[in-house]
């Protein structure tokens, strides 16, 4: 454990990045798809995705959770609900696309609260823009739009793993665990613009290289594929969701996966898990 020095708050520190949702009522998927905000009559589990449901499910563990966001006020609803709940919680902004930012943000974390022993990646990105039939290829896109994906998908995940990698080594204990999807085990033809995802497959390949890396000196890493649509305000109001809500896969039931991966027996990591909804994937 660390020092009291080094762990000001004396308690587990659970560093989310990417703590809100793309979805939630006023993401800017939310806001891209539906031409606006969507209502927010979602369970408190629900409203934020896979972001807000990891927060507060480690939160319930007695961790404090750091809730990184580019903006402060994209977090500040769902860090009041842990506060609500009984749970530590604090926001950091942080853009993955800066290693400076990285960096600031991570020595405020250090300073503030402590060392990391949990650190999650979930941030995202999509296409920006709407795609006619026969602008689907690859060959269509811009590359401002590769340059966030590869800033997402790719360094973003390297930056931060830097900056936990060394305290988790020299304790001898942490997880870092990778929030990923369906594109990159493989592509499939579902929607539009999937050439774009292809990076994520480079976020499976660093978690791969750091468990052979770092297995050894105590650090848990595993890839977690959600293979599906997270249920969020602005998932759940697309209307082939509408019809077919089963298909939505339960923010609150991934969260439980992952600190499930947290507490796994050092004798026994998983590195690798799919998630997916009994009725399967959405298809076109």
């Amino acid at each position: 454990m660390d020092s009291p020095a080094d762990n000001p708050l004396a308690l587990p520190v659970t560093v989310i990045v990417g703590a809100t949702s793309k979805w939630q009522p006023d993401g800017p998927n939310t806001r891209f798809v539906h031409g606006g905000d969507v209502g927010q009559d979602l369970p408190v589990e629900r409203r934020w995705g896979l972001g807000g449901a990891l927060a507060q499910r480690f939160a319930r563990e007695g961790h404090h959770v750091v809730l990184t966001t580019r903006r402060r006020g994209n977090a500040e609803a769902l860090a009041a609900t842990v506060e609500d709940g009984g749970g530590s919680c604090s926001i950091v902004e942080l853009d993955v696309g800066s290693a400076e930012s990285v960096a600031d943000a991570f020595s405020s974390i250090r300073t503030r609260a402590g060392s990391p022993e949990v650190l999650i990646y979930n941030a995202g990105y999509m296409a920006g823009r709407e795609l006619t039939a026969d602008q689907e290829l690859l060959e269509h896109f811009p590359n401002d739009l590769f340059d966030v994906a590869i800033a997402t998908a790719c360094r973003g995940p390297f930056l931060v793993a830097k900056e936990v990698l060394p305290a988790m080594r020299q304790r001898g204990s942490g997880s870092i665990l990778f929030s990923n999807n369906q594109y990159s085990l493989r592509g499939r033809k579902r929607s539009t613009g999937q050439s774009l995802y292809y990076p994520r497959t480079m976020m499976r390949a660093l978690a791969q290289a750091l468990t052979e890396e770092y297995s050894e000196h105590g650090v848990h890493v595993a890839n977690v594929v959600v293979d599906g649509f997270i249920d969020s305000p602005g998932t759940r109001a697309l209307p082939a969701l509408q019809e077919r809500p089963d298909l939505l896969i339960d923010p609150a039931s991934i969260a439980d996966a992952f600190h499930f991966l947290h507490r796994q027996d050092r004798s026994c990591w998983t590195h690798e898990l799919q998630l997916t909804a009994a009725t399967g994937p959405v298809s076109n």
